[in-house]
């Protein structure tokens, strides 16, 4: 919550009501429900400690964990978008994950606690706040928001269901499915702020949608995977599994010609590239290396235009010159994989990078260039 940034930020705004607030009478919230913030009308923490910045602190993350307890308990409803978000590669600025959401909903909201009062007890040293939002302007702000995210919803289905470009149907569809994990997250935190506890009931469901663009995907879409070079087999099978946990329909086998599964063709991937490995001169008396390089390209199957490419290379040592060819496969296939799976993923689902004018390559063009910098030995 940024503990620092939040508490004197709240001090600051709150800091005439609660200026009053000292030795006297022990407040009533201290020790309960107080009749000037009743739970009808304000959601409340209290904070205790020995420094007044320490129990606002306090009272914050009491208001906060309300919240979060509330996000984390519905996002059982939200497992299997989130599971399949997490299976491929890494790349957290891509993924909607369950502390992204908490972030943009949840935090947001939080953004409207104040600190409404504070007292310290003289005689222990005690310092106690009490944190809350007021209900109806905060339940007010989370309506409006659910509404938007709904007509959106709507809007984003609707071209699902008519656009005849599959890719475009498949985009779609997933931004509806992110915008309802989005809608569901702020519903949650609106049970919270309603004191009946009730939230607005959504016209889908998150597990349905995902289930209905997994079959979509799998019904619509085929990528194929060529490899050729050293070590080709087995990085094809690496690139092949990578893409396969993304989510992604892959076959061995070449792709069937147009109307194959029915009167509409399939949209056609192809992931094309080389790999290269050779033993590198180092002047290194204790270790053998062993130099990688791999470009890849993805290429659009009836246009045959590149909308994807990955290159990467590098250097593995080891002991000896077989275990840092072994070494080197294994880290290939590891940044291959996830590199690959990352730009398709991304150009199918809408998300891609743009691409650069001059793909670059990783292989050297002539004799004696490297690739990249050394990598020592693990």
């Amino acid at each position: 919550m940024r503990p620092a940034v939040v508490v004197w930020s709240a001090y600051l705004l709150a800091g005439v009501a609660c200026a009053g607030s000292g030795s006297g009478r022990v407040p009533a919230w201290v020790d309960g429900t107080s009749p000037e913030y009743p739970a009808e009308q304000y959601l409340v923490g209290t904070g205790q400690a020995d420094s007044r910045p320490a129990a606002e602190q306090r009272a914050y993350a009491a208001v906060a964990k309300i919240f979060k307890v509330q996000v984390t308990a519905k996002s059982q409803d939200w497992e299997t978008f989130l599971l399949l978000e997490k299976r491929g590669a890494l790349d957290t600025e891509r993924r909607l994950t369950l502390d992204h959401v908490t972030r943009v909903t949840t935090d947001k909201m939080l953004e409207n606690v104040r600190i409404l009062d504070a007292w310290a007890n003289v005689q222990t040293g005690q310092h106690y706040a009490l944190a809350g939002m007021n209900r109806a302007q905060a339940g007010a702000a989370l309506e409006a928001r659910i509404a938007e995210l709904d007509g959106r919803i709507d809007t984003e289905l609707r071209e699902f269901r008519q656009n005849a470009d599959k890719l475009a149907r498949v985009r779609n569809l997933r931004r509806a499915i992110k915008d309802l994990v989005l809608r569901e997250a702020y519903n949650a935190d609106l049970r919270v702020i309603r004191a009946s506890g009730r939230g607005m009931d959504a016209a889908h469901r998150v597990a349905d949608l995902t289930a209905q663009m997994e079959q979509f995907v799998a019904a619509n879409l085929l990528i194929e995977v060529e490899v050729a070079g050293e070590q080709a087999e087995p990085v094809r099978r690496a690139v092949m599994e990578g893409l396969l946990r993304e989510g992604l329909p892959v076959s061995g086998r070449p792709a069937p010609e147009a109307g194959a599964r029915g009167s509409e063709a399939v949209v056609t991937l192809l992931v094309k590239g080389t790999v290269r490995l050779q033993p590198a001169s180092v002047p290194d008396p204790q270790f053998k290396y062993v130099r990688w390089c791999s470009d890849f390209v993805i290429v659009e199957g009836g246009t045959q235009r590149v909308v994807g490419a990955v290159s990467r290379g590098g250097r593995e040592g080891h002991l000896s010159e077989g275990e840092a060819m072994g070494k080197a496969v294994r880290v290939m296939q590891q940044e291959l994989t996830s590199e690959l799976a990352r730009h398709l993923a991304g150009y199918v689902y809408g998300e891609a990078e743009k691409l650069p004018a001059t793909v670059p390559a990783a292989c050297p063009r002539g004799e004696g260039e490297e690739p990249a910098a050394p990598r020592g030995p693990l």
